[in-house]
């Protein structure tokens, strides 16, 4: 049987619920361009964004360890994966668009710089003239602008729901555009992974922390919903290991996600919700954990901060970071002419400063600390 992209729409409006988006009646593209033959448009935005350099570099920026720090922690790529994860997970038990969602998952971090959190901070204050720098503006601008892969047009063309998704992307690390249609709920395909993103790096960021050692099963075990968990599983945090860490992580993203899926469909019921239109006109976001859950994941972010995140080693490697990205871009901006020739061009385009923010964004860890060895280290190659 061949599949084609009418058949696939016509299984999107017979198999998903009447307030999910569909790729037939999406917004549509900035750039006329056919679609393809055989994937929806929310597939085909998929596709674009897994094959970007921007999606590639992701192996190779920190999520909350360097990524010199051992091949088993998660980068900002396999937290996006995670992340991707989770967000279909929920929109196929709730009937949304889990295309549209999946894409929004891949897409939600690529503006992100080197250095995780330390190095956004960094690059906001060193923007601070132009604006300063957030990762879901700089995401825009990839998928916009930065990424050249067509001819007829700069960046992806991505639909616009994808878009929106993008820039209206919220946690507390992430700050949606208030520029774009703020008095309007995005779909509940963006909104899924929000919560996604949230789920994602609370479970993993506990994993990483005990398998490094900066966590301990024991004190972890305080945490009310971990507690609770390991002693329903039979877990004993005097005698944690490996397999059983495997097993609290498993079920702690299984326990989160159903939590979720049912908190939001008794939601969408007690607000009547039946069309895409009342996801917008909604008076709050829909898409999240029952209060009690709400409440137990924000006391384990809590404990993530204080326990491991401000962690001394961690701190360390923030300051660090922000001394590597400070003294590459003074340097830069005091001599420009030192900059590589296909960022000089952006200079003549952009402006020095823009292009040097964009520059600084787009490098991995390990080519930021490659290029600080060759700005700075007497010794080294240019």
């Amino acid at each position: 049987m061949l599949v084609t992209r009418e058949m696939l729409e016509r299984n999107e409006r017979q198999d998903l619920a009447p307030y999910a988006a569909l790729a037939a009646e999406s917004r549509g593209r900035v750039h006329k361009e056919g679609e393809s033959a055989h994937r929806t448009a929310f597939q085909k935005d998929r596709d674009r964004v897994v094959h970007t350099s921007a999606f590639r570099r992701l192996e190779y920026k920190t999520q909350v360890f360097v990524n010199y720090e051992g091949d088993y922690y998660r980068t900002r790529l396999t937290h996006t994966l995670e992340v991707a994860q989770v967000a279909t997970s929920i929109a196929r038990a709730l009937g949304l668009n889990e295309d549209l969602s999946e894409t929004i998952a891949l897409a939600h971090d690529l503006g992100h710089p080197p250095f995780g959190h330390a190095g956004e901070k960094a690059l906001d204050t060193l923007a601070a003239n132009i604006g300063g720098f957030d990762h879901n503006r700089q995401s825009l601008r990839i998928v916009t602008k930065l990424e050249r892969r067509y001819p007829g047009f700069p960046g992806l063309n991505l639909t616009w729901e994808t878009l929106e998704g993008i820039m209206k992307h919220e946690t507390e690390y992430d700050v949606p555009d208030p520029s774009w249609e703020p008095d309007v709920q995005p779909t509940l395909e963006a909104q899924v992974v929000n919560v996604a993103d949230e789920v994602a790096y609370n479970a993993h960021d506990l994993d990483d922390g005990l398998r490094s050692g900066h966590l301990n099963a024991v004190h972890v075990s305080e945490v009310q919903l971990i507690g609770e968990l390991m002693q329903r599983l039979g877990l004993d945090p005097d005698r944690f290991d490996t397999s059983q860490r495997y097993i609290l992580i498993r079920e702690l993203l299984g326990d989160v996600i159903t939590d979720v899926v049912h908190a939001t469909h008794k939601r969408l019921l007690d607000h009547n919700i039946n069309t895409l239109e009342d996801v917008r006109q909604a008076p709050t976001k829909l898409l999240g954990p029952s209060e009690e859950m709400a409440r137990q994941l924000a006391e384990l972010k809590s404990y993530l901060y204080t326990n491991f995140y401000f962690h001394h080693r961690l701190i360390r490697m923030t300051r660090k970071a922000h001394q590597v990205l400070e003294r590459i871009y003074h340097a830069y901006l005091e001599t420009p002419d030192m900059l590589p020739p296909t960022v000089q061009q952006q200079v003549a385009d952009l402006g020095l400063e823009r292009a040097l923010t964009d520059y600084l964004a787009g490098m991995t860890d390990r080519y930021a600390n490659e290029e600080y060895r060759r700005l700075f280290d007497p010794t080294a190659l240019t």
